[in-house]
C-alpha cells in the first residue's frame, strides 16, 4: 500500500527546526524574543531599542551598558560605507531598490577583510557590520534616488534615528525616532520565515554570511513576503493623497469584487491580530496626525473596515 505525502502551501505546519531565539503563537497572537513578550520590548515608553533587540537576539540576554555601549560604537563605524561601495552604487542604473540591495550586499563583501573568515568571533563582527551597512546602503540609494547625495551618519543617533536622518538629512523628531525604532525591533525576527529559510539553506552549506545574507534579501523582495508592504504602499498611493475614506473603500471594494487580492491581510501563522500590527497602527495615527497628513491612516482604517467585513481577514504588519 502506498500513500501520497501532502504538504500545506508554504510548508505551513512542516517542522524543520527548533528555535530558543523566537516564539510564535498563532492562534493567540503571541510573539517572543528569547522569551521577551514583543508586546514588552516594543512598548512606546518603556520598551527597549533596537540595538538592544540586536544584542537579545545574538547573545540570548539584553545587554549592560557598557556592552550596548561597545555595540553602538561598533555600529557607528559600520555605518560609514566603503568607497568601492559608494561607487558601485552610483554606477547602479536606476533599479528597484531591494534589486539594489541585493547586489550591494553582495559587494559589501569585497571590502570586508573577513569576509572569509568563519570563525564565531568573525561571524559576530560580520553580523554586526552588516547591520549598520544595510541601514546605510538603503538610506544612501534613497538619497540618490531623490538627486542628492549620501550624507556622513551621526554617532551620537542610534540606529533608527541615523537611518530617517540618512534618509531625510534632518534630524528625525523624538516621536519618528522611536516609531521606526518600534518598527525595526517587530521586524528583528520572525522565527523560520521566507527570507530567514533561504538564508539558512545557504549558510547550512558553509557558505559565507554575506552569501545567506544576499539569499535573505532575495526571497524578502518577492510580493508574498517583504514585498507586500510596497503594494500596500502602491495601493494607497492610487487611491490618491486626498480621496480620504470613501475613495478607498469603492477602490477596494472594486478589487475584491474582481477577486484581487488585497495586500497586508491574512497571515500564514496569525489566525488573529498579527501582534505587530498592534504598535504600528498607533504609530501610524499618531504620526499622520503630528505631521497633518491624517488621511493615509483614515485610508488604511477604512480599507481594514472592509476587508474584515468581507473577507474576515485581519490586518497583518504589512498593512500598518
Amino acid at each position: 500500500m502506498t500513500s501520497e505525502l501532502k504538504t500545506k502551501a508554504g510548508l505551513e505546519d512542516v517542522v524543520v527546526g527548533t528555535s530558543a531565539i523566537c516564539y510564535l503563537d498563532g492562534d493567540r497572537g503571541v510573539l517572543a524574543y528569547q522569551g521577551y513578550d514583543i508586546h514588552d520590548l516594543a512598548d512606546a515608553e518603556r520598551g527597549v531599542t533596537f540595538e538592544e533587540v540586536c544584542y537579545l537576539l545574538w547573545h540570548g540576554r539584553l545587554p549592560s551598558r557598557a556592552e550596548l555601549g561597545d555595540l553602538q560604537t561598533a555600529l557607528a563605524a559600520a555605518r560609514i560605507l566603503p568607497d568601492g561601495v559608494v561607487r558601485a552604487m552610483r554606477s547602479l542604473p536606476r533599479v528597484d531598490g531591494m534589486e539594489a540591495l541585493r547586489t550591494l550586499a553582495s559587494i559589501l563583501a569585497h571590502s570586508d577583510s573577513e569576509a572569509a573568515d568563519h570563525t564565531p568571533q568573525a561571524n559576530y563582527r560580520k553580523a554586526v557590520r552588516l547591520t549598520g551597512q544595510m541601514g546605510a546602503l538603503v538610506a544612501a540609494w534613497g538619497r540618490l534616488g531623490a538627486g542628492g547625495g549620501p550624507i556622513d551618519p551621526d554617532p551620537a543617533l542610534g540606529h533608527a534615528a541615523n537611518f530617517l536622518y540618512m534618509l531625510t538629512g534632518s534630524r528625525p523628531s523624538a516621536l519618528a525616532a522611536r516609531a521606526f525604532d518600534v518598527s525595526l525591533i517587530l521586524h528583528a525576527d520572525h522565527e523560520l520565515n521566507a527570507s530567514t529559510f533561504a538564508a539558512r539553506v545557504v549558510a547550512a552549506t558553509l557558505s559565507d554570511m554575506h552569501s545567506a545574507v544576499v539569499a535573505g534579501v532575495a526571497a524578502l523582495k518577492g510580493p508574498l513576503h517583504g514585498g507586500a508592504n510596497a503594494d500596500v504602499m502602491r495601493m494607497l498611493l492610487e487611491i490618491g493623497r486626498d480621496a480620504g475614506p470613501d475613495r478607498a473603500e469603492t477602490v477596494v471594494r472594486a478589487k475584491l469584487g474582481r477577486k484581487e487580492k488585497i495586500a497586508g491581510f491574512g497571515h500564514r501563522v496569525y489566525h488573529t491580530e498579527d501582534p505587530r500590527a498592534t504598535h504600528l497602527r498607533r504609530f501610524s495615527k499618531t504620526l499622520g496626525e503630528v505631521s497633518g497628513e491624517p488621511q493615509w491612516f483614515e485610508m488604511s482604517q477604512r480599507i481594514e473596515a472592509v476587508v474584515k467585513a468581507e473577507k474576515k481577514l485581519n490586518a497583518n504588519v504589512d498593512a500598518e
